[in-house]
Parts: structure tokens; sequence; C-alpha cells
């Protein structure tokens, strides 16, 4: 080290040393991890390699990791890429998918938490930020006080909000947009910022960060960890995991802890840290920043096997010396010392009133609905897209006629056919478009305890229905009597019924697999191919009903498009009169005339649909509460499956 860097490595030794003796005074917040093991069993091959699919193969992830730490310090965990730094992480939180494989013990004040009480004392921040981009810094912390308190006055609410901004010197910009990757909002290090402000609303006592630093400029980095270090200072315990910290930063940490392979081979104060390497024969050189100096060096290369084996066995010959170091002693004692303590300070639990489920509803729908509101060209699209496609109908079609010559019956068919299969198009382009945001947002939230996935969901739905319905009357109105339908305002209200109800189809279905599926376009596929089969299948487009094989036949029936078709048809169609040509013409004899009434024409492809005319309206319309209760049941198999992970 260079001369520059001594008075830095004193001041944090001293430091450290005043935490201990502040610890021996009196009983302080303190998280003790030891001797903690994880493993994960593994495919060997990929699902098209049927062989090696079912073979597994074990691969430990944390192998026997300890260390001790108390309120008022701050400690950095460093290591390269795989070194089960994150995982570290899930593991003092608790949220480990795979409790099988967990092995080793987390105290927390001595005490041993249970499982339901993970999440209520520990503040975890991950390596992504998840805001919503229309908001602003203010609004966004306001939201989520009001989620995480009971309800406040809103002067007590402002006062929280204010005072937490004011700790993380985001006042001077809390009208700021927070901004999106297509909305310029504010910088990089003002959004790590807020995604820490709102952890603070809770007064937690214990603070996990994932990599808070990663893809932030070196200053802005600096900036956040010294942030980070005024937090653990204030009576706090914060762990951060971090990527090649600048060698400013050593003076920060009150502990560094650095991985490799699952291990860890040092855990101290940073005076330590120089000790125990110059102890082991790596002294850092002069002018070079410990921090890259002593991970490369515990770090393992596989660029080839001789590599491997030898930067492994130098890690393992590191891991041994700490493991029978005079510094890892004192981590057991402090472990045993905090357990064994007759008075202990109750466990930091969040301050978190829950308010009630519907007060949590209501909150997310007004979140919700002044994110979107602020998106204008999101608004006028949602609004606007069915019209621009009854645009191009209408100048397609002109205006329907009753000859049959000159394609009554055909035109007819080919409107009703487009108005079941299109609107559930829209529905899903909006859902794929709008509710990701929120889903990504939803899944934090709720491991954060503040609201359950599916009432972010029942929100967002709540949300769409007015914009679906503005949206689809103002379609059905111009297609309707534009393109010269049946001109009955009764009629007219079953075919804005009907198209409405297949555009919220379309967009709850879309919520279905967005809950169970990733990827959206993996989603926007799958419903695209779903309603084109229920088009073929539904409808009769192909092949009329009667004329299916059974299994589709059976099929049909399933299918939303069936009971669309078949009261759009009764309603057009039901005592309507064609025309055939010129009077005494001899076209009248044309096989093209031989229905001239629209009630042949439905008796033909749906028989019975006029009878039936009420209850296939009813079952259409039981599609939506049954999509409803569908998608919410699978965003909780999918909170289930998050949680796991």
């Amino acid at each position: 080290m260079s001369g520059r860097g001594s008075p830095t490595l004193e001041r944090s030794s001293s430091g450290g040393q005043m935490a201990e003796v502040k610890a021996t005074a009196q009983p302080c917040d303190s998280i003790s991890v030891q001797g903690v093991s994880y493993t994960i069993r593994e495919r060997v091959g990929p699902w098209w390699n049927i062989s090696l699919c079912h073979k597994k193969w074990t691969r430990q992830i944390l192998k026997d990791v300890s260390f001790h730490i108390e309120s008022g310090q701050i400690m950095g965990i460093l290591g390269n890429s795989g070194s089960g730094k994150t995982t570290l992480l899930d593991a003092i939180s608790g949220r480990l998918g795979q409790k099988d494989n967990f092995f080793g013990e987390v105290y927390v004040n001595g005490r041993h938490l249970k499982k339901e009480q993970f999440r209520d004392c520990f503040s975890y921040v991950p390596q992504n930020d998840t805001l919503l981009g229309f908001l602003t810094i203010q609004e966004s912390l306001t939201y989520t006080a009001l989620l995480t308190l009971q309800k406040c006055p809103n002067d007590f609410i402002k006062k929280k909000v204010d005072a937490v901004m004011a700790e993380l010197s985001l006042s001077h910009i809390a009208d700021k947009i927070i901004g999106s990757r297509i909305y310029v909002g504010i910088s990089g290090g003002e959004r790590r910022r807020v995604s820490v402000a709102a952890q603070l609303l809770q007064d937690p006592k214990v603070m996990l960060l994932d990599e808070p630093t990663t893809g932030l400029d070196c200053l802005t980095a600096n900036q956040i960890v010294s942030l980070l270090a005024e937090l653990a200072h204030r009576d706090r315990i914060v762990i951060i995991t971090i990527h090649q910290p600048r060698s400013e930063l050593f003076r920060l940490f009150d502990k560094i802890a650095i991985m490799s392979f699952g291990e860890m081979v040092f855990c101290g104060n940073p005076m330590e840290m120089i000790t125990f390497f110059s102890d082991c024969g790596y002294s850092c050189p002069e002018q070079s920043n410990p921090f890259d100096f002593y991970v490369d060096l515990t770090s393992v290369d596989t660029r080839s096997k001789e590599r491997e084996l030898e930067t492994y066995s130098r890690v393992q010959v590191i891991v041994s010396a700490y493991k029978n170091s005079e510094i890892f002693s004192n981590v057991l004692a402090a472990i045993e010392r905090t357990k064994c303590m007759k008075e202990l300070p109750p466990i930091p639990l969040k301050n978190k009133d829950s308010p009630s489920a519907f007060y949590k509803l209501w909150i997310l729908l007004r979140r919700t609905t002044r994110n979107f509101f602020r998106d204008k060209i999101g608004i006028i699209m949602r609004l606007l897209q069915n019209l621009l496609f009854a645009l191009f109908v209408v100048f397609f079609l002109l205006r329907l006629r009753n000859d049959l010559l000159k394609g009554a019956v055909q035109d007819r068919l080919g409107l009703v056919y487009q108005c079941v299969s299109a609107p559930p198009y829209t529905g899903m382009l909006n859902a794929v478009a709008l509710f990701p945001p929120l889903r990504a947002i939803s899944d934090q939230e709720s491991k954060d305890g503040l609201y359950r996935k599916w009432q972010m969901l029942l929100a967002y739905i709540v949300h769409f229905l007015p914009f679906s319905i503005i949206s689809m009357a103002i379609f059905s109105t111009f297609i309707y009597w534009t393109a010269g339908l049946y001109p009955e305002l009764s009629r007219f209200g079953v075919f804005f019924a009907v198209v409405l109800a297949c555009h919220i189809i379309g967009e709850l279905l879309t919520l279905v697999l967005l809950g169970v599926v990733q990827n959206p376009n993996i989603v926007q596929s799958g419903v695209v191919l779903i309603n084109s089969v229920g088009v073929i299948v539904g409808t009769g487009l192909v092949r009329t009903i009667e004329a299916m094989p059974t299994p589709f036949k059976i099929l049909s029936y399933l299918t939303f498009q069936k009971y669309s078709s078949e009261v759009l048809l009764a309603s057009e169609f039901h005592g309507l009169n064609f025309t055939c040509g010129e009077a005494n013409s001899s076209s009248v004899t044309s096989p093209a005339c031989a229905i001239s009434q629209g009630n042949q024409l439905i008796e033909n492809m749906f028989p019975g649909a006029v009878s039936q005319f009420t209850i296939n309206f009813l079952i259409l319309y039981a599609f939506l509460p049954g999509l409803v209760i569908v998608a919410i049941l699978s965003f909780q198999i999918r909170e289930k499956i998050i949680d796991r992970q």
C-alpha cells in the first residue's frame, strides 16, 4: 500500500475497534451466520437428450460460510461472478427456494427467526431497480408508504416520505419523473437511491443490497457506498455485494468478506485483511487497488484444466489459513457469545402496520392509473387502435348491401368473423405492452410483504376496464353504423357487448399466461395461436361445426369464439331479407339466390342459434369471471415459483 493509503486503513481499523468496544458495553443488534451450506441439483444434459436429461449432478453453491456483524457496521461481500455472493444474501434473508438443500444456522440477536419473520426483518434491494417510470420520486415513495403503513393522516405520510428523501439526498429532485428505457428520467444513481428509500420507509434495522453499484460510473458508485455507510452508522446493519470497488472505498467498510467458489476466503476489517494476506505471502503491491488484487488472487481460473487446478489449490490454501486464523476464531467466539447472552435485544422487525387488503387494492389502482395516465401516446393508442382497424374494414367493405349477387351474405359473414377475431388481438397487445413492468414490481414488493401478486393483477384489471369500454364503444359505433349493419339500436347494443367481451377476454387470457410464463414474446405467440385455433374451430370459418370431427366439435364448446359468433350472426341475420339482382331478371334463378332470408342462413350454419341466443350470450360473459379466477390462480402459482427461486 502507498503512504497515502495507510492513514485510511488506520482509521478503518480504529472504527472497527470502537464498534467492538460498543458491542461489549451494551447489547446491540447482530446477525450471525454459522456453517451455512447450500447445494442444488442440475440436469446433466438438455431436455431433448433423453439419456442425459434424467441424470442430475449436485453443485455446491455455498460451503460452510460463517460471519458475525453488528449494528453500526457495513460489510462488503466481494468475489468474482459465480462466487456465491447473491446466494449468500438470499440465504441470510430466507429467500432460498430449495430449503431441503440448505444447511447451517442464521441468527438475529442470538435467536432463530421463524419462517414468516424473515421478510419482516430484512430489507432487500435487488440488483435491478423495479420502479414505475411515469411516477415522480415523491409519488413513488408516497404510494410505497401507503402500502406499508396503516391508514395514517396525509401529513404523517408526507413527513415520513420527506424525511427519507432528505436522508438520501433526493429532496431537490422529488418532482422529477423516474423514467424508463424509452422515457428519459432520473439517473442510474438516483434510481438506486429511490430503491433504497423505498426500503427505508419501513424503518429496517438490517439492509441487504445486491450489487448496488452495478451499471454506475465510479463517482456515482462511490456516492452510493458512502451513503450506505452513513445509513449503517445510524444504528443499522448494512450488507452489500459489490463488484470492483475503488480503493477509495476501503475506509468505508467495517467488514470485508471475500467469496470464491461458494467459500468464504476471508472476513474481517480492512486492516486485518491486509495483515492476513501479507502473512500468507501475498502482500498488496504499492499503488494497487487491494480489492482488485485480493479478488483476483482468490479467483479460480477456468481457462484450462491446469490453471483451474493451480488456482483452486491456491484458494484452498488461503481458506485453510483463514479457518485456522485468530480472525476466524474471534468470529466463532462472537457468535457463541451472542447466543449465550442473557439480555438480548428483541428481533429488529421492520415497522410495518399493514393496511387491509381492500385498501391495498385501492392504493395499487391509484398508483397504476396515475402511472399510465402520464403515458399520453399509450392512452391514445389504447383508445384508437380498434378505430384504426375499423377504418380499414369500412373502407374495404364500403357499405353492406342486401343484394345476394353483390356479396350481401359473404360481406356480413366476413365482418362478423373479423369482429370476433380482431378485438382479442388488441387486448393481447395492451396486456403485453403494459403489464410486464407491473408484474416485475409486484414480484419485488410481494417478496417484501407489501401485498400479494394477485392484488396487483386485480388493480390492473379494474384499471383497464374503462379503457376497454371506451375503446370498443368508439370501434362499435363507427363500424356498426358506417358499414350499415342491421339498423336497430338494441342490436347495436348486442354488437357492442359482444366485441367488448372478446376484447376483454383477449386481455385476460394474456394475463393468465403472463402469470406462469416470464417471456412476453412467448405469451404473445401463445395468445395468437389460441385465438387462431378458436376462430377456426369455434366460428365455422373453415368448416361448419356440424361437419367437424367429434374431437374438434367438443373443442369448439370451449372457445369463446363459438358463442360470440353465434350471438352476432343471430343478431345480424335474424329477420333480415335479401334481394337477388334486378326484378324479373334471370339472375333470380342463380344458386346464390337460394337463401332469401337471414333465418335460413342461421339454421344452415348454426342451428338453434336464435333460440339459444340468451344462453350463448350468458356463456360468453361467463368467460370473464372465469378467466379472472384462472388469472388469480396463475399468479398464486407464480408467487410460489418466485419464492422457490
